[in-house]
């Protein structure tokens, strides 16, 4: 089913505060097409581990905002791109518990049962790129 972008806005992801203001861009956008507190939550929380991955892991990047509608309604896709060292392993990455780094190993696999689409391509030695969309 295609979509239509109604609006689209890019933040950019180099430190810390960067996530906190995905964070609030990812809630404002989610309340403006009239997602629930819960579905805005899940979206803030996936939205969260995405651009704090793209800081840690991908050395930096963008989340690209995209307010989307279709024949059911209104949805909000985030895309978060990175040019860092890319993951070699796209299925373990997406395992349970799988990290490189010192957290629970839960970003990714976590992020993807907050959302209705998921997807993810990687490069090594290019970067990642995120995708997570929520429908209202």
């Amino acid at each position: 089913m295609a979509a239509e972008i109604l609006k689209t806005e890019s933040l950019a992801i180099r430190c810390e505060e960067d996530i906190v203001l995905v964070r609030q861009k990812t809630r404002k956008l989610a309340a403006d097409i009239g997602m629930s507190i819960v579905d805005q939550t899940k979206m803030v929380t996936a939205a969260s581990e995405l651009a704090r991955n793209a800081l840690i892991y991908g050395g930096g990047g963008e989340a690209i905002f995209e307010i989307l509608e279709n024949s059911t309604g209104q949805g909000l896709r985030i895309r978060f791109v990175d040019h860092g060292p890319g993951i070699p392993d796209i299925e373990q990455a997406m395992t349970d518990g799988f990290t490189t780094g010192n957290g629970l190993g839960l970003g990714l696999s976590g992020s993807k049962r907050l959302v209705n689409d998921f997807s993810i391509t990687s490069v090594v030695g290019e970067g990642t790129t995120v995708e997570i969309t929520r429908w209202k």
